[in-house]
């Protein structure tokens, strides 16, 4: 299975709530921090939420 590391790029401020309780379900809690998680349908759509916040690469 693929795994994709995710990091934040910019802050959770002045976004709306459900987009900042995706951070920390996702394990963000501040600029440059990464988390490696598996490529799952469910991970996908919380990434989707969003996108214009971290940055996402795949992980050997």
């Amino acid at each position: 299975m693929a795994r994709l590391k995710v990091t934040q790029t910019r802050s959770e401020i002045g976004q709306k709530q459900n987009q900042r309780d995706t951070l920390r379900s996702l394990g963000l809690k501040r600029i440059g921090d990464v988390v490696v998680k598996d490529d799952k349908p469910e991970f996908r759509g919380m990434l989707r939420t969003v996108t214009h916040l971290i940055s996402v690469e795949e992980v050997d």
